[in-house]
């Protein structure tokens, strides 16, 4: 069995030891510099013509292709609206009970 005194220093040491490591951090933050140019890459010499990677086409054609699906779908959508379903309603009831529901003005004589 340890002595009282060694268990002290060997809980204060292993205390010590645990406050000084940094478990999660991996040591300091590491980031691209700021650089000055566009995305971080450098101007081509004149002549050169930038090489696309593979990722960028797949990219643009999934970013541009679902925003115009998202807008014909959003013009398609149908009109589930509360006035719309009221106006359809009330069309309905008058035209059960023999109302007209749209205006038609009564022809008067001109002056």
């Amino acid at each position: 069995m340890l002595h009282s005194s060694q268990a002290v220093r060997l809980s204060a040491r292993a205390g010590a030891q645990l406050r000084g490591r940094r478990f999660a951090s991996h040591g300091a933050p590491q980031f691209n510099e700021p650089s000055g140019w566009l995305f971080g890459e450098k101007p081509l010499p004149p002549g050169q013509k930038r090489v696309k990677e593979s990722w960028e086409n797949i990219w643009y054609f999934g970013m541009f292709g679902s925003m115009a699906f998202a807008m014909v779908m959003l013009y398609y959508k149908p009109d589930n609206s509360v006035e719309s379903w009221a106006l359809h309603e009330a069309k309905e009831r008058m035209e059960a009970r023999g109302e007209i529901y749209r205006y038609s003005p009564s022809s008067s004589p001109s002056s």
